[in-house]
């Protein structure tokens, strides 16, 4: 065999190996990447991050990747960092979800509460006011006060508003000062407890655990009126996870939030104040799309 033949023989198998190693490099996960998960600081920090910490630990043994919590200050800031790709995945609300997926094509809702397919906004008040519903409300708002959560917040603030709208009344120029925004529900019953605010709006889950571990005060403010259910939270996912973790990854997720179970992983189901994970799509909530385009948060 001449050596001509030999060189081109050699030649040919590094070139072999050479597409052979490029097309498993193609289809094998960054063991190096961690990969990242956040959501909305809707209550208490402490709480969030026991939640997360847990979650994030789970994640890692669920995935076989690195997972870090990432906190952010408040609603925007996740939603930026999940546009910047300083997230992965988070867990949003209904309005911050649709936000995040608008300015993020092809991100995916892929699970969600088993209650956030009904969930509901409470509106609280001074217990001396004695108020009974909006229409209440309504007759009175000139000399109240009302506290909202963050204003990105879909039961803090996005559906209480439309409900008081469907009564007729304005937000913005109604009640006796302007609208404040609390930043979180923790706050908002907080504000009206110490007389602060005579009105506020929250989430169901939040209020509920306040009551239920007799943190508020319910001889000082207590609830008037539940707004009818809605689609809320979720875990959204960007798109092209697949490509950085590996074939499958983004169903792998999906799977490790829908193996959530009481029996194993009751902390983990408790700090998210449900009992388990179910799958969700995108379309379900257009009808937070739509509300949020209505009143003028999302142009």
């Amino acid at each position: 065999m001449s050596i001509g033949i030999i060189n081109k023989l050699i030649l040919g198998s590094f070139l072999s190996i050479f597409l052979l190693s490029s097309f498993i490099g193609c289809n094998t996960s960054n063991v190096d990447a961690t990969f990242k998960v956040g959501g909305i600081p809707d209550q208490d920090s402490a709480r969030l991050a026991r939640r997360y910490d847990s979650f994030a630990n789970y994640l890692s043994k669920e995935l076989g990747v690195k997972v870090e919590y990432v906190p952010s200050v408040n609603y925007a800031a996740v939603v930026n960092a999940f546009g910047k790709g300083d997230l992965d995945a988070a867990f949003f609300g209904g309005l911050t979800g649709v936000q995040a997926r608008l300015q993020n094509p092809g991100s995916v809702a892929v699970a969600q509460r088993e209650n956030d397919a009904k969930f509901h906004s409470k509106f609280i008040a001074r217990k001396d006011l004695n108020l009974t519903s909006l229409e209440d409300l309504k007759s009175r708002s000139s000399e109240l006060s009302i506290t909202f959560g963050s204003e990105s917040s879909t039961s803090g603030h996005l559906m209480p508003r439309k409900f008081l709208k469907g009564v007729g009344i304005e937000a913005d120029s109604d009640f006796s000062i302007p609208s404040n925004f609390s930043g979180s529900h923790d706050l908002t019953w907080q504000l009206v407890e110490s007389g602060s605010f005579d009105i506020g709006a929250l989430s169901e889950a939040v209020w509920a655990r306040a009551v239920e571990e007799q943190k508020v005060d319910t001889t000082l403010v207590d609830e008037f009126y539940t707004t009818p259910d809605y689609f809320d939270y979720n875990w959204t996912i960007r798109p092209g996870l697949d490509a950085i973790y590996g074939e499958g990854f983004s169903i792998k997720f999906q799977q490790a939030l829908l193996k959530l179970n009481a029996e194993e992983h009751q902390e983990i189901l408790d700090l998210f104040s449900t009992d388990k994970f179910i799958s969700t799509e995108n379309n379900n909530y257009d009808a937070i799309e739509q509300v949020a385009r209505e009143l003028k948060i999302i142009q």
